[in-house]
């Protein structure tokens, strides 16, 4: 732990209650960090403690108001300079159902009032930070909330989740459309139950802390973001609860579905946006430290790795400090289990493994992941950051593996060209990259690498199967997403699907649906009985995967040891497991994927099989015994067998 060093001059107005001298820097990287926690609001009935970091502020004023939105401020109060950075002002009186703002001056000119960069509650829409006593937030039972069994993080299998993407449409049959609340409730097609009986271990709901793009006030017009336009990151956001103006009832909310899911022994994994915000000039970055948490290119103006018009910089010592603070109080105020995180290419890393070593802290099993690249070449050396080329320097945090899904479905640039999926040959190779879980690549353990075929951005699979294969029937397109899901679920990497896919959802052919009406983003519930053998397939391969850990070895070791690829064809990737040093009771298992419009025949080690997987169908009992060196595998499908 760094030693805390004050001026005489420092020292001296602490004790006598003053404010301390302004500190002159030469520049934002001489700003100090406090060895506290980042703690803006401490409340108790008797007293409310404010605190605020702005190392270069002239003065500091702290607002009271009434209401989350509108109206003057009750009472306005001068806070004291205090040692790294801080400001501090103490109000001895009751304040809980108040809100409050900071309006911060530097070089003579007042900014926007915000309410602090570590809100831990707010108001409507996010413009003022609240006094709620967070304990109260907790529903009955929390206490005793525990997070569902994980042996290794090889046994994960993730659901990516839109709030309303997977509850707004009526033929959920839920109650709470669109909301925390719908993983609480017991009936429906959808919700909990659904991720129960797919059988899935944990659920990745895209961003719902508290961003800027849906007006909360207005609501009843359905409004719909993705999320990826962070505004307050340590509050959920009020547009899922279901009252957005009450600042306790969304923590209240999100804490419930938390808990919902861990009883049903689902795993929460939040989506996190650390690497950009919706506006750096009026975000409350900005607001409180100017220059200080955005990267600049050298002519000064923002660097713009995330392709959203900024990137922070994860490098600098307070903004570190920030992102391992924020994950360890999801992790420890709402019992997430694990993040994605957005553009973790933006990030360096010594971040990154500062917030993994901060997460295992608190639980072994954390499941930390993202998208090892950035939009645009960050500001920073690339050597220094998380992409996926340097994931060796970053053990326990993995990244999506897209050239299994370029391999399978096509290039991210184009979505009219198709690859292995729609028979085209040449992609044999990256599909066999991502069978091994990346370990002849960018991956030091299979561990680290997602494999998927489609998530929220770009086209789904349905409408990317559509787009690459226009003429393709109905039943080719349903053998052609189930022989997807087979290679992904096959993967050594951790498997990962976008919610709908095992429902044949589709988005309209929409390819960037992130602002879309729910006509285009709502899974229509009914296509859970209409396709019924899509979504019993999907149920089979997880099953399958949970049953056997030849498909989840979570070693590099091992699988080089007992994974060997057998044939050399166009479209075709078949491969033998030996179960033999995983403790499986299947042995020498056979996996063939094939892509061609017309049946193969593949040589395999002569030996007595079950047939488990064969022509879109799958039945872990055994679909047929045979004793064979040579197998037809029916056309665009997988076959599954395992001998003795």
């Amino acid at each position: 732990m760094k030693k805390r060093t004050y001026s005489f001059l420092s020292f001296a107005a602490l004790l006598l209650g003053c404010s301390v001298p302004k500190p002159e820097y030469v520049s934002v990287n001489d700003y100090p960090v406090p060895m506290e926690e980042i703690n803006e609001l401490t409340y108790s009935a008797e007293k409310s403690t404010f605190k605020l970091w702005s190392p270069n502020a002239d003065s500091v004023l702290l607002r009271i108001y009434a209401a989350g939105e509108g109206g003057d401020a009750l009472k306005t109060l001068k806070m004291k300079r205090q040692p790294e950075g801080l400001w501090k002002t103490v109000v001895k009186e009751d304040l809980k159902g108040r809100f409050y703002t900071f309006s911060i001056k530097e070089s003579g000119t007042w900014r926007a009032e915000c309410p602090g960069i570590f809100a831990k509650a707010v108001g409507i829409n996010g413009h003022r930070a609240a006094v709620i006593d967070m304990k109260k937030t907790d529903p009955a039972g929390w206490e005793d909330d525990a997070r569902p069994e994980l042996k290794s993080i090889a046994d994960a299998i993730i659901y990516e989740m839109h709030w309303r993407d997977f509850t707004a449409d009526p033929s959920s049959g839920l109650k709470n459309l669109g909301k925390y609340l719908s993983l609480t409730e017991d009936t429906g097609v959808s919700g909990i139950n659904h991720l129960k009986e797919l059988g899935i271990t944990h659920i990745h709901i895209m961003p719902s802390y508290d961003y800027a793009s849906v007006d909360e006030t207005t609501l009843e017009q359905h409004q719909y973001n993705w999320g990826y336009d962070p505004l307050n990151y340590n509050v959920p956001d009020g547009s899922y609860s279901t009252n957005p103006y009450d600042p306790a009832i969304r923590i209240n909310e999100f804490k419930q579905m938390v808990m919902a899911c861990h009883k049903a022994g689902i795993r929460v994994i939040m989506d996190v946006v650390y690497n950009h915000v919706m506006d750096a000039a009026t975000s409350n970055f900005e607001l409180t430290a100017p220059g200080y948490f955005f990267r600049k290119k050298e002519d000064g103006s923002l660097a713009n790795g995330s392709g959203c018009g900024n990137e922070t910089a994860s490098d600098r010592p307070m903004m570190q400090t920030y992102m391992v603070q924020s994950i360890q109080y999801w992790m420890t105020e709402y019992h997430i289990d694990g993040f994605r995180f957005d553009l973790m290419g933006i990030h360096d890393i010594e971040t990154m493994n500062e917030i993994r070593d901060a997460a295992v802290a608190i639980d072994p099993m954390a499941l930390l992941y993202g998208e090892g690249w950035a939009a645009e070449a960050p500001a920073y050396p690339e050597e220094k950051l998380a992409m996926k080329a340097n994931m060796s320097h970053i053990p326990g945090v993995a990244a999506f593996s897209d050239e299994l899904r370029d391999a399978l479905r096509g290039p991210f640039w184009s979505d009219e060209k198709g690859a292995f999926l729609i028979g085209e040959a040449g992609h044999e190779e990256n599909i066999k990259f991502g069978i091994l879980g990346a370990i002849d690549g960018w991956a030091k353990e299979p561990t680290q690498m997602i494999a998927y075929v489609s998530c929220h951005d770009d086209m789904c699979l349905v409408d990317r199967l559509h787009a690459t294969a226009p003429n393709a029937t109905e039943s080719e397109v349903i053998a052609l997403d189930k022989l997807a899901q087979t290679a992904v679920f096959t993967s050594q990497g951790i498997p990962f699907i976008f919610n709908g896919e095992e429902v044949l959802r589709d988005k309209k052919g929409v390819h960037n649906s992130y602002k879309s009406p729910d006509s285009v983003n709502a899974i229509d519930w009914n296509h859970k009985t209409k396709y019924r053998d899509v979504f019993d397939y999907y149920c089979g391969l997880i099953a399958m995967r949970k049953a056997h850990p030849a498909f989840r070895q979570g070693s590099a070791d091992l699988v080089r040891k007992n994974v060997e690829f057998l044939v050399a064809k166009d479209c075709v990737v078949a491969y033998k497991i030996s179960g033999k040093d995983v403790d499986d009771e299947w042995k020498n298992i056979i996996v063939i994927l094939n892509s061609n419009k017309k049946p193969i025949s593949v040589d395999i080690p002569q030996n007595d099989y079950t047939i488990v997987c064969s022509a879109g169908k799958i039945n872990l009992n055994g679909l047929d015994k045979v004793n064979v060196n040579k197998i037809n595998v029916a056309p665009q499908s997988a076959t599954i067998m395992w001998g003795n």
